[in-house]
């Protein structure tokens, strides 16, 4: 008896030692639990972490074809999306080597425009591969060198006029034929318009990084420097006679052809501000300068100091040679002029109120002159 009772006592321990630990542990467990919510609903709402996608790069095979046979030169691949044409050209010149980037032009379509160099790859694909037709545009040169050899060349030739060759006049009669001021006048503005566009060319001028055909700089060269010698061989002529209202009419030429220039490099300096070039430009403003002041009448006031310096040195020597190649000038550069006064009332509508390209009030019904003879021709 004794032994039962001993083990039914020892079973009654056990079961409440039993009891007291399962209760120890769930009040642990629900002291746990509420620690857990606390803190969970102190946290705030739960955020999804994005996941982090990397970016895959893709590329483009460029195949270039021949625009005349419409055969397959090469095919340009690992083109990326952020390459441009430039790349594209540079790429094919590693494959074609005997065609350099600046006579290389393609094309999206037989016949299209040529694309220009800063267009991207991405915004002409439609898909992985891009078909590209070439053109072989010829022998290139540099817009700097154009104009470099534009200039250089008539303020070369007007000095050899001047000086009076051997080869070219009569040594007698240059020696005997007293020169009348207006030929050293002359002399004087003809060069300081060459030496001022050198000048303008080499640190005024954003030039355009593009190329040209050769023939350009050709035509342009032969008719500057063929201009040149006509209108220096007749003003540095031994029988040059001057003009007719003597000493009066070259000192207002000449004081009106010092204005016009003055303005003219003026017009240049504003136009080369970083702000009125590019893509983003803004329309030029006149400042201070009354030089500037021609931008409230008309959108291109480079051209009208041009066309008033060559009126006036047309005035000033009174030759017939002067007065062709103004009137020739003036018609190319109302045609250029009224080129840019339709992109300017394209972009800056609202400050072309009442402007015209090149001469107040007169260029426009002149242009539309112009295009309807080009209409009625073609």
């Amino acid at each position: 008896m004794f032994k039962r009772h001993k083990s039914l006592a020892s079973d009654r321990k056990r079961q409440l030692f039993s009891q007291r630990a399962t209760r120890s542990l769930l009040k642990n467990d629900m002291r746990n639990f509420h620690c857990l919510s606390q803190l969970v609903l102190s946290a705030g709402p739960l955020k999804l972490i994005p996941a982090v996608k990397r970016p895959k790069t893709a590329h483009f095979e460029i195949e270039i074809l021949d625009a005349e046979t419409r055969k397959q030169i090469c095919i340009v691949d690992k083109v990326t999306q952020t390459s441009t044409i430039h790349d594209v050209k540079q790429k094919f010149h590693k494959a074609c080597p005997k065609w350099y980037p600046s006579r290389v032009g393609l094309q999206l379509e037989c016949g299209g425009p040529f694309l220009k160099d800063h267009v991207s790859i991405q915004s002409v694909a439609t898909s992985s591969i891009v078909t590209l037709y070439f053109t072989d545009l010829g022998q290139q040169v540099s817009w700097t060198t154009v104009f470099l050899a534009e200039y250089t060349g008539p303020l070369l030739l007007y000095l050899l006029f001047y000086l009076r060759i051997p080869y070219i006049y009569d040594v007698k009669e240059s020696s005997r034929r007293f020169r009348h001021p207006v030929v050293h006048l002359a002399c004087f503005c003809h060069c300081m318009h060459y030496i001022r566009c050198l000048l303008e060319t080499l640190f005024v001028h954003k030039v355009s990084a593009g190329h040209t055909p050769l023939e350009n700089l050709i035509k342009g060269c032969a008719f500057y420097w063929g201009f040149t010698s006509w209108i220096a061989y007749y003003i540095n002529h031994p029988y040059y006679t001057p003009p007719s209202f003597g000493n009066r009419q070259v000192t207002v030429s000449a004081i009106n052809f010092l204005i016009c220039e003055a303005g003219n490099h003026f017009i240049n300096v504003i136009l080369a501000h970083p702000k009125h070039t590019g893509n983003n430009a803004c329309f030029p403003s006149p400042n201070y300068n009354p030089f500037t002041w021609m931008f409230f009448l008309v959108s291109c006031p480079n051209y009208t100091y041009e066309i008033g310096s060559w009126i006036s040195f047309t005035v000033m020597t009174q030759t017939l040679p002067v007065g062709i190649f103004t009137l020739l000038m003036s018609i190319q550069m109302s045609l250029w002029a009224q080129k840019k006064h339709k992109i300017y009332v394209k972009k800056f509508n609202l400050y072309m109120h009442r402007k015209s390209a090149m001469i107040p009030f007169i260029l426009d019904k002149f242009n539309v002159l112009i295009s309807h003879i080009n209409w009625r021709t073609v």
